[in-house]
């Protein structure tokens, strides 16, 4: 209700896969935007690189860097590889170190891949209805390991930040890989 007792309507709204509104603001990456995560340079020199790998539907509510508030985001990763290596999101630490950040599984299998400043490496399995904590200073990135889109939402403070650029240098210590037909940290 506002001050005058009126119910007001959402200005968001959640749709199991997607998130709507005014201030909703869509971001995709495609397989060449993020070709350089990948080990297989040959592999992909042949794919198509305008393929959507992945795309993020977020609300920031207040501005970044707001103390107290709370951003909201969907993610849906495609079903693929390059080489052996699933379609995954960037990964990244958070720039205010401290802040931690929770991931909720909604449809499909993904993985989701966590690396501490001591850079060891774990993985947890995400699926409908699995909820993830990622504490500060871990760096974290999703992959589909399955045959249809992952979607997985997120919650994170607004003045978390994301420091993309570590990763970009450094990459992860171990990568998930399909071994044997099974993913598997490497």
């Amino acid at each position: 209700m506002n001050g005058n007792g009126l119910i007001r309507m959402p200005e968001l709204f959640f749709t199991g896969q997607n998130l709507e509104g005014n201030e909703v603001v869509p971001s995709v990456r495609t397989l060449g935007d993020i070709i350089g995560i990948f080990e297989d340079r040959e592999t992909a020199s042949g794919m198509d690189m305008a393929q959507t790998a992945y795309s993020v539907s977020s609300a920031f509510p207040v501005p970044e860097g707001t103390p107290g508030g709370l951003f909201f985001g969907i993610t849906r990763i495609m079903p693929g590889k390059v080489g052996n290596e699933y379609f995954m999101t960037k990964g990244h630490f958070h720039r205010n170190e401290d802040t931690a950040e929770f991931y909720w599984g909604v449809e499909g299998e993904g993985v989701l891949i966590l690396m501490d400043r001591n850079r060891n490496v774990w993985a947890e399995r995400m699926f409908p209805g699995s909820l993830h904590y990622i504490p500060g200073k871990v760096a974290h990135r999703v992959a589909n390991i399955g045959v249809t889109p992952l979607v997985f939402d997120a919650c994170w403070p607004s003045d978390a930040g994301h420091n993309y650029e570590e990763i970009a240098a450094g990459g992860f210590a171990m990568r998930l890989k399909e071994v044997n037909g099974l993913p598997t940290l490497v």
